[in-house]
């Protein structure tokens, strides 16, 4: 089976990569090597490739630099997708499109389940759900959505190295406590996405790990977990702040929390607790 991975830069491409099954021809490429908002560019590369399966890790994630380059996140969230889904279907391709809990408003406190009404407060989650619709308007039922949330890895920059560099730095931290969602180790996810392609499961799901979390309850958490790995000497108080108190160019949804049932159905999966992820994804910094 011939995979090609869009976005192998990022923190899901990288863990894709380390994890890939044994019977996997793997392809992973990112910009320039590929460029999703170049239609010929992006045949040419279908061509020389010809997968049986494309996973699109390929976002533009500063979410508020979105705000202010609406036009660069809605070329690669919304028209980069349309063009992948485009490819897929002309060379009979399965696609695997990676997505985000910003479709939603946040306005809510149960879990979002993934045939809830979308409602985005953001360009960012507007254009990532305008790529999602691109992706069904092309491809229909026979393609694979995955929202996720939360996302972090010892590869890249995320949240956990963010926070870790600056509990060394800093004497205090102020961190918001009144947005709730679900912290998620890229790996795990990974992991979803091969099992997904192996069941060939067609649909929308979500995935996020188990457990749920303020940002301040992950700051303390990160910072518990990186003084036991000996990556931090020193605690540092950590205190909270309501998001009003930390005003940001894009609105963030207050609650984000992602309904796993269906996924977890369908591939027999079980969810590890974000806390134990956590801990296992900060043995790697050391």
């Amino acid at each position: 089976m011939k995979i090609l991975i869009i976005g192998s830069n990022g923190q899901l491409g990288w863990e894709l990569q380390r994890t890939v099954p044994q019977n996997v021809d793997m392809a992973a490429l990112d910009y320039p090597d590929i460029d999703i908002t170049d239609e010929k560019n992006l045949q040419s590369v279908m061509d020389e490739h010809l997968p049986d399966w494309i996973i699109n890790c390929a976002a533009y994630t500063d979410v508020d630099g979105a705000e202010k380059e609406a036009d660069a996140a809605r070329a690669v969230n919304c028209d980069g997708a349309k063009n992948i889904a485009a490819q897929a279907l002309r060379i009979n391709a399965r696609m695997v499109h990676i997505s985000t809990d910003f479709i939603f408003s946040g306005n809510r406190s149960r879990p979002y389940q993934p045939l809830d009404k979308p409602d985005p407060k953001s360009v960012y989650g507007q254009t990532k759900l305008d790529g999602e619709k691109s992706v069904e308007s092309i491809l229909k039922q026979d393609r694979l959505i995955v929202r996720t949330a939360w996302l972090y890895s010892s590869h890249g920059n995320n949240f956990v190295k963010t926070m870790i560099r600056l509990m060394d730095e800093k004497e205090e931290l102020t961190i918001i406590d009144d947005q709730i969602g679900s912290p998620t180790w890229a790996n795990g996810l990974a992991l979803t996405v091969w099992a997904a392609i192996h069941q060939n499961l067609k649909g929308i799901f979500h995935w996020t790990d188990a457990g749920v979390a303020s940002w301040y309850d992950f700051a303390v958490a990160i910072q518990e977990e990186a003084i036991r790995a000996g990556l931090l000497k020193k605690t540092i108080p950590i205190l909270p702040i309501p998001t009003r108190k930390y005003p940001t160019p894009a609105k963030r949804p207050l609650y984000s929390v992602l309904d796993k049932k269906d996924i977890l159905d369908a591939l027999g999966l079980e969810a590890v607790h974000w806390r134990s992820r956590l801990k296992q994804m900060i043995q790697e910094l050391t």
